[in-house]
This record gives C-alpha cells, sequence and structure tokens, in this order.
C-alpha cells in the first residue's frame, strides 16, 4: 500500500488584468476501493469559494469565481493518497458468457456513452486487426490486452509532434505522439471491437518499469471487462494500471476529464505553467510557484484546452 505526495502547480499569466475569472476544475481525485485520499489541499489566487459537486461520471469537480482585477491564477494542488494493489479479473468465464454480459449492458446508462466510437481514417484498418488477430473469439479482457500491447508496439512516444488540434487521422499516420494520443487511439480501437471504453486523466508514480508521462498529468484507458468491471491499460508504457496510476477524473474523452477549465472578461494575452511533483515522502518546502514573467505566447479572452500546454510543459521536462 504505497503512499504518494503530489503537487500539481498551475499557473496563468495575463499581460493585462482580468475580472470575472469563472473556474472549473477536475483536481480532486478519485476516492474509492483502490486509491484512498489521506488529505487534499487546494490553494487558489485571492482564496476563492471552491463550490464542489459530482458530474454525470461521479467526477468530483470544483468550481470558482475571482470577480475582482487579477493579472494571475495561481491553483495548487497537494495529494497525500494511499493506493493498493488490484487483483486483476481471472478471465476464466465462458467466451461467449462474457461478450453475452458486455451486449446485455449496452444501453445501461454507465455503459452507453463509452461504446461510441468515431470513424476516422484508420477505422477500416482497425476492423482488419480485430478480424486478422480474432479479438471477439477471444476474452474481452485479453482482447483490450492485445490492442494496447499493439498501440504501444507500433506507435512511437515522440514529444512535440502531435498537439490539441491533432485528431485521430493525424496520430494514425504519424503512428506517434504522447499519452493523450496513444490513450485516442486505443480507446476507438476497443470500442471497436465492441468493448466499452472511457477516458482516464490522472498522474503517473514512476517505477523502474514504467516511466513514460511522468511530470505532468497522464492519461490511459479504462476498459469494461464483463464480471470485473473498470480495468485500466496505460498504452504509453503497456501496461495495466495499477498502484502507481492515481486517477483523478473518468469520462468520454478528454473534454469530460481536463483539470481545469474557465473563462474571464477583457482580451488579453496569456502564458500557463504546470508542473507536477510526485514523491514517496511528505516535502516540508512550500510550492514553488514563478512571478509573472509573461512573455506573449498566446492571444485569448478564454483559457485554451490544457492538452496542448501540459504537453509542452512534459516536453520541456523530459528533455
Amino acid at each position: 500500500m504505497p503512499t504518494y505526495y503530489i503537487k500539481h502547480i498551475t499557473k496563468y499569466s495575463y499581460s493585462n488584468p482580468v475580472i470575472d475569472g469563472a473556474n472549473l476544475i477536475r483536481l480532486h481525485p478519485i476516492d474509492d476501493t483502490y486509491q484512498k485520499v489521506a488529505s487534499h489541499f487546494l490553494s487558489v489566487t485571492n482564496n476563492p469559494f471552491i463550490e464542489t459537486y459530482t458530474d454525470f461520471y461521479n467526477n468530483r469537480v470544483g468550481t470558482f469565481l475571482i470577480s475582482e482585477p487579477h493579472d494571475e491564477l495561481s491553483i495548487i494542488s497537494e495529494i497525500e493518497i494511499i493506493t493498493h494493489n488490484r487483483i486483476f479479473p481471472d478471465d476464466t468465464n465462458d467466451i461467449k458468457t462474457q461478450w453475452d454480459e458486455i451486449k446485455s449492458k449496452k444501453y445501461d446508462t454507465d455503459i452507453f456513452d463509452f461504446l461510441k466510437y468515431v470513424s476516422f481514417s484508420g477505422s477500416d484498418g482497425v476492423f482488419n486487426l480485430i478480424k486478422e488477430k480474432n479479438l471477439t473469439e477471444k476474452t474481452p479482457f485479453k482482447a483490450a490486452l492485445e490492442l494496447c500491447e499493439y498501440v504501444y508496439t507500433n506507435f512511437k512516444y515522440i514529444k512535440g509532434i502531435t498537439n490539441v488540434n491533432s485528431t485521430l487521422d493525424d496520430v494514425w499516420k504519424l503512428k506517434a505522439g504522447v499519452c493523450q494520443d496513444f490513450t485516442n487511439i486505443l480507446m476507438q480501437m476497443i470500442r471497436m471491437c465492441g468493448i466499452p471504453a472511457r477516458y482516464v486523466s490522472g498522474y503517473i508514480c514512476p517505477t523502474d518499469d514504467i516511466s513514460r508521462g511522468e511530470g505532468a498529468t497522464h492519461a490511459w484507458v479504462e476498459a469494461y471487462i464483463p464480471f470485473y468491471g473498470w480495468l485500466g491499460l496505460d498504452p504509453t508504457n503497456n501496461a495495466i494500471a495499477n498502484e502507481n496510476h492515481v486517477r483523478l477524473a473518468v469520462g468520454r474523452n478528454y473534454d469530460d476529464c481536463s483539470p481545469v477549465k474557465g473563462v474571464f472578461k477583457r482580451k488579453v494575452e496569456s502564458d500557463l505553467f504546470v508542473k507536477v511533483e510526485v514523491s514517496t515522502s511528505k516535502s516540508k518546502e512550500t510550492a514553488a510557484i514563478p512571478p509573472n514573467t509573461f512573455t506573449g505566447s498566446s492571444t485569448n479572452n478564454s483559457y485554451q484546452r490544457n492538452l496542448e500546454r501540459i504537453q509542452q510543459q512534459q516536453q520541456q521536462q523530459q528533455q
């Protein structure tokens, strides 16, 4: 039962003060059988009241408003979390029985959204792969594992080759990307095989065997395995998500799981700084936040998706 201490710093710097910043955060870790939140502290610029609610996918979501003028917004999330080793599916049930169990649940509200796949230029190739490997004649567990291994083997982990505007077509053609790209491709492939799959946002706590994706938020897939439940598959590391994967949110795609979203008034230029630190010991040091050193990287009157900038931060930290 390892204990991890995770510090996630998000800071927006603006060229001029903004007002009425309405924000939504998914920075509260999931608290369940496999991960127990021992403590969680959020520190936000101007100390606004953070109201929380549970969304449709059972994620805890926080919202807050900063109405007064501010030229920066810092959000610091500090987590102490205890994770537990998972017992993996025994996979002894009859193959047909398992596929029938999935079919019987396809209209369930907690399954329906995770069966819809998106057609893209590689769709025919994926269907051919499923047929060639006879995946529908294997158990859903084995089929999902084979698809995870396929993505890991056939896609190269290359930082900076994709961005927030990269499509499934782009990633399929490049056969390369980072954790979000691997996750998006694998999620579609698993769904095309007839197995429910959902997007997971969180953190990875590196080990000797698993290291890709550290230094920023991580992403992986959860596949629905009959008579077991949701099983995490990390195509970036070709691993079953276990005690070293800490989950923040789940959903149909990245938009359902993005750590920070928001809008504000006034047209300004903005920069974003993101840093994630993971440790097995508690640090007594105060989280280090850089000063407002605006460099003029973008112009927008609302926050961009975190995905592109998180990828950029990840690239800088891993170079």
